[in-house]
Parts: structure tokens; C-alpha cells; sequence
């Protein structure tokens, strides 16, 4: 079949890789019908994060199930499936504290699993799934065409965004300022209007996505960064700062930029992926008495509460993908993503 694989800084290709076949009875192997670049994949891609040999890459990703091993009971042959961008078995004890992304026996796409198996990237035609009854979520039928990007944003960027205002404990009234316009900020917005948000503040300088934001229910828009940045918020708070904080970037600039911009007892609610350094000032925390909470979003938690809008069309984060491509121009979807000429990009083998 074929695969994405990084070879080294800006080197992405699309290369014949072997087929997965299945290797434990726990398994299952999904046809992949559509999978996605995400804004951590910039990381390697960028030599941020360095590539010392070719690998596969790649963690979202919805399918058909083709094949699975006789433990298998969740799902059948036929079901069209939502996998989040990690497996886990959804039964061991982190798992029903609802901290699935450290499930005892989980383990990350693109990697081997703990019986030692290579698991497949998502940027793939074809993906050999562990723990496939805990991991995969199948949808009631096989969706339309046209919802299958929300679906997709199941797999990461809507979970995660939804985790953002859950660690934040954003309420019914209160006022939100999101960090980032990215996809996993732009789903912070629709997940802080969920929860009941009077005001959402996005804080966004690319017009395309002010735009989207307004549309997914941002109040306001903020366009200044740093000490103006915070300036602005206070003045659009009557001088106090946002209730809560959503942190959707992960650099040192973007969480203090969420820190200075929470109230006296507010909650900062962070899920960006740390890279540059981000570190937490605990003498102006104390001070204000301002609340940190987060980290990478456990989203199979959230995946059935979450599909039935996407199935009703309540909420549309796929409207977050604004480029499609086919996966043999997985090369350029990446690089789109870098130069910033696309939010999100969707693949179709």
C-alpha cells in the first residue's frame, strides 16, 4: 500500500510500504476513507522536532473496517469508524478515569505497540488498529460524504478543543478568550458556545478564520498580541480579564499570552502541544490566584458525546478543513499547512 513517510526536514513522501495484516487477536484493519495533516505533524516537518530515519507519520484518520482479529466484538466488517489519534483499550483504570491518552496499554499511531507490533501512521491507504474495541467508535450507519470531515475532527481537533473548555470549567454566562486560530482553536470556540459561553473572545489576525470563528460563535475578535494583546482583553472585560482561557497553540508566547489575559481567579485551560519553551510563572499564578489545567486531550472520552451533533449537524467542525487533497499530494498538504495557506488540510487515499 501506500504510506506518508518523513524522511528528514521538509521531506515528506508517499512511499510503497507493506500491507498490515493483523497480529493479535485484538486487532482490526480499517480501509482509511479520509485522514488529515495535523498542526503537530509541523513539528518533525519543520526539524523542530528531529527526524533521524525515515518514518511513517500521521494520527487522524476515519475508515471502513476490513478486517478483524476473533476478539474483536465492538465493531464489524462494513462499520465506518472514528479513530482518535491514539489506541487504547478504554477499560484499564486511566481509561475509565477518563485519561485515555495513558491507557496501560496504549500506544501512539506510527510507532510499535506494546507487544512489540509497528503500528501504521493515519497517512495511509490501509491501518492496522490495536486494541480496536476500546479504540474505535463506528457510527450508526455509513455518513454522507459531506459529513465525513466532522466526523474526522473527532479523531483530534473538536475533541480537543472540547478539552480546552473542560479543563478550563467553562460556564453557562461566562466570558472566554481563546488562544489560537488554528483548527484546534477555531473547535474551542464551538465547544466553549457547548458549554454555554455568553461571550467568546477569539483572538485571531487572519481574516478567513475570524470569519469561521464568528461563524462558530465567537462575540469578538482580537487581533493584538503580547502586553496590546492583553491590553485588550482587560478592556473588553471591563478591566478584569477573561473568566477562562483556552491555550490552543503550546509556545511560551501563547501561554503567556493566556496567562495575562485570566482574571483574578480564573482558569486557563491549555491543550497546545508544548514547543518553544512554554513554562508556568507560579509567583504571578499565586498572586492572582489563576488556575492552570490541561494537556493532551484523552478524546475517545469525548467521541460519544460528541457524534450525535456532528450526526445532526448541531456543530460543524469540519467547516475547519478549507483544503482537500489526495493523499498522493500529501507532500503539498504539508506544506500548505507551513506556509500558513491553509488551516487544516483533509487527504483522501
Amino acid at each position: 500500500m501506500r504510506a506518508t513517510v518523513i524522511h528528514g526536514e521538509r521531506d515528506i513522501r508517499l512511499d510503497e510500504v507493506a500491507d498490515p495484516v493483523l497480529a493479535l487477536p485484538t486487532d482490526a484493519i480499517v480501509r482509511v476513507v479520509a485522514a488529515c495533516v495535523c498542526g503537530s505533524d509541523l513539528w518533525p516537518y519543520r526539524g523542530v522536532t528531529p527526524t533521524h530515519e525515515p518514518h511513517r507519520i500521521g494520527h487522524e484518520f476515519v475508515g471502513i473496517v476490513e478486517q478483524l482479529g476473533a476478539a474483536v466484538t465492538a465493531v464489524k466488517p462494513g462499520d465506518f469508524v472514528i479513530a482518535p489519534f491514539y489506541h487504547c483499550d478504554f477499560t484499564c483504570v486511566n481509561c475509565r478515569n477518563g485519561v485515555s491518552t495513558s491507557c496501560l496499554h496504549g500506544g501512539w499511531w506510527g510507532s510499535n505497540d506494546e507487544s512489540g507490533h509497528f503500528v501504521d501512521g493515519a497517512q495511509g491507504e490501509f491501518v492496522r488498529v490495536p486494541n480496536a474495541n476500546g479504540t474505535l467508535v463506528a457510527t450508526p450507519s455509513v455518513p454522507d460524504a459531506a459529513l465525513v470531515p466532522s466526523l474526522l475532527t473527532l479523531a483530534d481537533v473538536m475533541g480537543t478543543g472540547h478539552h480546552a473548555a473542560v479543563s478550563a470549567g467553562v460556564t453557562p454566562g461566562s466570558t472566554v478568550a481563546v488562544v489560537g486560530d488554528g483548527a484546534v482553536g477555531l473547535c474551542a470556540v464551538i465547544a466553549a458556545n457547548r458549554l454555554g459561553a455568553a461571550r467568546v473572545i477569539a483572538m485571531s489576525r487572519h481574516p478567513e478564520r475570524q470569519a469561521l470563528a464568528r461563524e462558530f460563535g465567537a462575540t469578538d475578535i482580537v487581533e493584538e498580541r503580547g502586553d496590546e494583546g492583553v491590553a485588550r482583553i482587560q478592556e473588553l472585560t471591563g478591566g478584569i480579564g477573561a473568566d477562562y482561557v483556552l491555550e490552543c497553540v503550546g509556545t511560551k508566547e501563547s501561554m503567556d499570552q493566556a496567562i495575562r489575559s485570566t482574571r483574578p481567579g480564573g482558569m486557563v485551560g491549555y491543550v497546545g502541544a508544548p514547543n518553544g519553551g512554554p513554562e508556568l510563572p507560579v509567583r504571578p499564578l499565586f498572586n492572582r490566584n489563576v488556575g492552570v489545567n490541561g494537556g493532551v486531550a484523552p478524546v475517545r472520552n469525548y467521541i460519544e458525546e460528541l457524534l450525535p451533533e456532528v450526526l445532526a449537524g448541531v456543530i460543524e467542525p469540519g467547516r475547519v478543513f478549507d483544503v482537500e487533497l489526495p493523499l498522493s499530494a500529501v507532500a503539498e498538504a504539508y506544506a500548505a499547512m507551513d506556509e500558513r495557506r491553509a488551516t487544516k488540510v483533509l487527504l483522501r487515499p
